[in-house]
């Protein structure tokens, strides 16, 4: 037996299936890859690692569903400020920049992001990669499953593309563009390399146009055949303002426009959907469609906060995205539970239905991505379950008080600090403060190097 043995929790998560239930002061056992056992004064079987886990609340791994990696090298930029530019001089802006990444730039942005997901009790990520300038070569998802291995996170590739030309109305230069047949093309190459469906599996692929305004109808239809055809996932942006220009073009606002092709469903889930009427949001209810709430972006886009609590009562499944750094400037999905919880509150009093309670916004980034995944390995903390989680030593000052709930305690109060311990897959991957594969100071100063080749 091969695993650790973390002792004397102060309070683990655990939910096999019937809802979360708090056990306090249990040990949590693991096996390889898995969750072996949890209970008070487990043994310390042979060939096991032991961890003094005093004082530590351990939480099941949160599962990001919606990023953009490559754009962690246009953060925090004055220029590139939502709030002094309109929509379209943002794009005017952003776009040319993003068409100048090479393929070290996506792989070092992916390292990135992916180091400060983990840092903050991310364990799955899925990521949107639409950005493929011709220069950059046709090896992005290969880098970026390169940079998955070398941190040991679980990483579901969106392979993501564009088809439209910018003379046709989208917003993409002609650098990004791809023609229909080397975007499906390649999914069809990235799955047959790296798609696992098997159980505690570390590698998966998504078919992700990049959104419908910026594609080719024959793309999605396309996209449609191939995932249908291999298994693999759907996903794309959907109602985030599109949908009046959507209307314009086709005579169909995004969803119903979707749906008559054939892109939803079980197995889809869309980003955003923060301007969604309540019968389209009851369209997906209906097909099964997800949605993948990106709570930062609000602030900056400021647009609408979306409607998570008709989501909520209307059924449709609800998971968590950090986003990229176009529209957010960091990587933190723990964060994002927090400020999910925190604008609803903000506009409750305009809503018909109630805010959810806080420990479902937790729900939403654990259970409810690995429903958006499609996975029942992840997200929850049971025997038997993935050994995804992390861990927060809460003998600090931070968390005088809030002890009492821990299921609450990431969505009403926040964290302000790193875990104290990552795990994935049964492996720690990061602890106190340091990463277990990487040096992180040499990783920084590479990811710099990379980054500067943008002000060349």
């Amino acid at each position: 037996m091969a695993g650790y043995l973390l002792k004397n929790c102060a309070a683990v998560l655990v939910d096999d299936g019937s809802g979360v239930k708090i056990m306090r002061d249990v040990d949590l056992l693991t096996d390889g890859p898995a969750i072996k056992a949890i209970g008070p004064r487990l043994p310390e079987a042979p060939g096991v690692t032991v961890r003094d886990a005093s004082g530590w609340f351990i939480y099941p791994g949160l599962i990001n569903t919606h990023h953009h990696f490559f754009q962690t090298f246009v953060r925090n930029r004055a220029d590139l400020d939502w709030t002094k530019l309109s929509v379209i001089e943002w794009l005017d802006l952003i776009y040319p920049i993003f068409s100048r990444l090479n393929e070290e730039c996506f792989y070092y942005s992916s390292l990135t992001a992916m180091a400060e997901l983990i840092k903050h009790g991310c364990t799955t990520t899925a990521d949107h990669q639409y950005c493929f300038p011709r220069h950059a070569g046709k090896a992005l998802i290969d880098r970026q499953f390169e940079a998955a291995e070398l941190l040991g996170m679980r990483f579901h590739a969106m392979r993501g593309g564009n088809t439209l030309p910018k003379s046709e109305g989208s917003t993409i230069p002609d650098e990004m563009l791809e023609s229909t047949d080397e975007f499906i093309e390649d999914c069809a190459r990235v799955i047959d390399t790296y798609h696992d469906a098997a159980r505690f599996s570390m590698r998966q692929i998504v078919v992700a146009p990049c959104q419908p305004v910026n594609c080719y109808k024959d793309t999605l239809v396309q996209s449609v055949a191939l995932a249908r055809d291999t298994g693999v996932l759907l996903h794309t942006h959907v109602g985030e303002g599109e949908s009046p220009v959507m209307e314009a073009r086709t005579g169909r606002r995004t969803v119903a426009y979707l749906e008559d092709i054939g892109f939803a469903g079980p197995d889809t889930f869309y980003a955003h959907c923060w301007e969604l009427s309540n019968e389209e949001l009851a369209r997906l209810a209906a097909t099964g469609t997800g949605v993948s709430h990106c709570p930062e972006p609000i602030y900056l886009v400021g647009a609408e906060v979306t409607d998570i609590p008709a989501m909520d009562a209307l059924g449709v499944r609800v998971s968590l995205g950090a986003d990229g750094a176009a529209s957010n400037d960091n990587s933190n999905l723990m964060h994002c539970v927090h400020s999910a919880y925190m604008l609803q509150c903000l506009v409750a009093s305009t809503r018909k239905h109630p805010v959810p309670e806080p420990a479902t916004f937790l729900d939403y980034a654990t259970k409810g991505g690995a429903s958006a995944l499609g996975r029942d390995d992840v997200g929850r903390l049971a025997p038997g379950m993935a050994a995804d989680l992390f861990a927060i030593d809460t003998r600090r000052m931070d968390y005088v008080g809030t002890r009492h709930d821990p299921a609450s305690l990431i969505a009403k109060v926040g964290i302000g600090m790193p875990t104290d311990l990552t795990m994935i897959n049964g492996k720690i991957v990061w602890e106190n403060g340091s990463f277990a594969n990487v040096d992180e100071a040499s990783l920084f100063a590479k990811a710099e190097q990379a980054l500067m080749t943008l002000e060349t």
